[in-house]
């Protein structure tokens, strides 16, 4: 594509994606399903661009007005995923001069907000969390995240799906933590490949796999995913059960659990059994109170931690309704909580980065239900044999740490989790 007939179709992206009326992932999708014609390539700048924008938006926003044009092309400009020499041949002269005297701005003589790139209703948050850390943080916000792939233990071992890869030239190197864990640079073209078509992988963030391994699941037992979604931690909890026993994958979404069918039939696994709940009350639920040995709250949340790849949400999500997802997770905790037996182990899990999700939502569980019992997140990581498994966890009560992962010290998405055992 000629690069102005580019830059004009990225503008066109920037300013649909911008209305915030959807998650960007979907519109940027939507945009390609309309437009069938757009290369690889060309998607590939496209994406890029978008998500430079929503990443450094604040900072955009300070050197837009200084430009001319629609802002959205401005915006664009901003943030060209691809060659300065293509971008520039796109360019009038006067665009030319205007981003020549962006590109000499030295960004950390500018405000504090043009350089985090946060809404302030998230920033005092999350310097009293992390100090003089934050701008480690807010750095590592502002780039995208890596490809973190998992194999399946169940049919193949690592060493051998990262050989696989390099023969078909893609570099893999194995995860920091995760034993089952690959990391890709880049992002190279994997549905396709003979190893992921017969499920020797999935797509799955190092720290989602370190969730799956806090609940332990043994061969033979009763398991389940509260809040299943696509059911990537399904499929890594399966695994880790050798495909036996029993793993009810429940979810309110009848079509994020459609999304779990086919990978479910690419991972072997015949012990899942996916099901679809009205709410966290169902009859199914209250068929199995006390009857289950493990059970993995993955909460619905702001999704705070995972916003190196969707750097939308820092724009869409708000205080508000951070303080309303509480509530729901209170009461999605507590419901699931029932269906464990004497002796079986709670998993409450989110990926944000908020205390009110996390720490609080776990305190006010214990304090509300004494026949749970705190387990440290660090020691079963520890057995498991998770290297540097003490790097990952903090905080807790009684000397009991909760897993806590953060993109710029684990280079994971942003976790939590806490874990009990019923008395």
């Amino acid at each position: 594509m000629h690069p102005k007939a580019l830059l004009d179709v990225c503008s066109e992206l920037v300013r649909l994606t911008l209305k915030f009326d959807h998650p960007a992932d979907a519109i940027v999708s939507k945009f390609f399903r309309d437009n069938r014609g757009l290369g690889p390539r060309e998607r590939a700048t496209l994406s890029g661009t978008v998500y430079t924008v929503l990443r450094k938006k604040l900072l955009f926003d300070h050197y837009a007005p200084s430009g001319s044009g629609p802002k959205e092309r401005r915006l664009a400009i901003l943030g060209f995923y691809g060659p300065g020499d293509f971008l520039r041949s796109a360019l009038t002269e006067q665009e030319t001069n205007w981003i020549d005297q962006c590109e000499k701005i030295n960004v950390a003589d500018l405000m504090e907000r043009h350089r985090h790139n946060l809404p302030e209703w998230l920033v005092q948050p999350l310097k009293e969390q992390l100090g003089d850390e934050f701008w480690q943080l807010a750095d590592s916000l502002n780039h995208g995240a890596g490809l973190d792939l998992r194999v399946n233990a169940l049919n193949t071992k690592r060493t051998d799906v990262q050989k696989e890869l390099a023969q078909i030239g893609i570099k893999a190197v194995p995860t920091a933590y995760s034993p089952f864990g690959l990391r890709i640079a880049g992002k190279p073209t994997l549905n396709k490949t003979d190893a992921f078509v017969r499920g020797a992988f999935e797509v799955q963030d190092e720290g989602s796999q370190l969730l799956a391994m806090l609940l332990d699941a043994k061969r033979g037992e009763m398991v389940v995913d509260f809040c299943a979604g696509a059911g990537g931690k399904t499929l890594a909890i399966g695994a880790g059960m050798r495909s036996t026993g029993r793993l009810y994958a429940f979810d309110t979404s009848p079509h994020r659990l459609d999304a779990l069918k086919p990978r479910l039939a690419r991972s072997g696994l015949s012990n899942v059994h996916p099901a679809a709940i009205a709410h966290e009350r169902d009859d199914r639920i209250k068929r199995l109170s006390g009857k289950i040995d493990r059970v993995l709250v993955d909460a619905p949340c702001s999704g705070l931690g995972t916003l190196r790849r969707n750097p939308d949400l820092k724009w869409r999500q708000t205080l508000a309704l951070v303080e309303q997802m509480t509530v729901l997770q209170t009461t999605i905790l507590q419901s699931a909580a029932r269906l464990l037996k004497p002796g079986g182990r709670l998993v409450y899990a989110t990926c944000s980065v908020m205390i009110q999700e996390n720490e609080a939502i776990a305190q006010a569980f214990s304090d509300a239900n004494p026949d749970f019992e705190m387990v440290d997140a660090g020691e079963i990581l520890t057995g498991l044999k998770v290297e540097g498994a003490e790097k990952l966890c903090s905080g807790g009560e009684n000397g009991q740490r909760y897993l806590r992962l953060w993109p710029h010290r684990h280079q994971t998405d942003g976790f939590f989790a806490a874990v009990w055992q019923k008395k």
